[in-house]
């Protein structure tokens, strides 16, 4: 299943809302009837329209980057063409609105602006309003209630698109910061019994819950006993992120977890002081690496160094 397929059952615009669209753009059955009276005349103009609107959207490098590859082009004017021939044919139902739905996220998908679009659609409109008044140069009130009902037409399309557009960019956004907070907090295995909780960048409610929620998540399936959680890369503590931490730290005690809390920087030692935030049950050390050295002398774990192997600075002996 596609993306866009994926999407489109949680965006259906429901019945009540597609008559509520219609009825406040005065869209009703006299303009069902007149734009399928002019259905033949589509047929007889849709090949120019297509071409004309082409001709004007290839001569814009920013559009004309979405169609270099000819088969697309090819596909696109096909389905610009079912479009145009679609307009006069009726039956604006829910078939027809998913139709823009559709539309609307693929336009999302493809990164199409939105004043393109818009000035997509303008040229479209002056396009065949210009060939009905050809159609209808002795008649010119039957041109302009054809193109009136057009010009409600095409707004209930852009609207319906439009919104699709922006909801889908919002879902777009949303999972992309969602996977950012995953990647900005991730739990890190150490050795057994030891977990390693890097912390960068800001912290807010959202962010702190799902990592209190990473953490103990890791602990249990880990089995760990310490956890060491660096914050020497969070810029700036108040009372809420403070809070936060303290949290993480008493649930992870409640599940037999020990915490080190690492790289407090000065500003914010002396923040969390004046705050009085209640630090006596958390363990501080100065860095991530006496961090780690406290863990692992709380797991038993001893670090002997390897004679034979040079240390930083020493050259190899012969």
């Amino acid at each position: 299943m596609t993306y866009q397929e994926k999407l489109l059952p949680e965006i259906e615009i429901k019945s009540e809302e597609v008559r509520q669209r219609k009825a406040f753009l005065q869209f009703g059955d006299a303009d069902v009837a007149t734009l399928e009276s002019v259905n033949e005349v589509a047929q007889r103009y849709a090949d120019s329209v297509i071409e004309d609107f082409y001709r004007h959207v290839l001569s814009f490098p920013d559009t004309k980057a979405f169609f270099s590859d000819p088969e697309v082009l090819a596909h696109v004017q096909r389905m610009q063409k079912a479009y145009f021939m679609r307009l006069t044919q009726g039956n604006y139902d829910q078939e027809y609105v998913a139709n823009r739905v559709k539309i609307g996220v693929i336009h999302e998908r493809i990164g199409l602006p939105v004043k393109s679009y818009f000035g997509m659609y303008c040229f479209y409109l002056r396009t065949v309003l210009e060939r009905l008044r050809q159609e209808y140069k002795d008649t010119p009130e039957q041109a302009l209630t054809v193109f009136n009902s057009l010009i409600k037409l095409t707004f209930f399309d852009m609207g319906l698109a439009i919104d699709t557009y922006i909801e889908s960019r919002e879902r777009t956004i949303q999972g992309q910061q969602e996977a950012i907070r995953e990647l900005s907090t991730p739990v890190l295995l150490l050795r057994p019994g030891l977990l390693l909780l890097p912390i960068i960048g800001l912290i807010d409610t959202q962010r702190a819950r799902q990592l209190t929620e990473q953490l103990l998540r890791s602990v249990r399936s880990n089995r760990a006993k310490v956890v060491v959680i660096d914050v020497t890369g969070v810029p700036s503590v108040d009372t809420k992120v403070a809070n936060h931490l303290v949290q993480a730290v008493e649930a992870a005690r409640l599940m037999g977890a020990t915490s080190i809390v690492t790289g407090i920087a000065p500003d914010i030692a002396q923040t969390m002081v004046k705050l009085g935030i209640d630090l006596m049950r958390i363990t501080t050390v100065g860095d991530l690496q006496s961090g780690i050295e406290e863990a692992e002398r709380l797991l038993g774990y001893t670090v002997v160094r390897n004679a034979a192997v040079p240390g930083p600075g020493e050259k190899e002996r012969p």
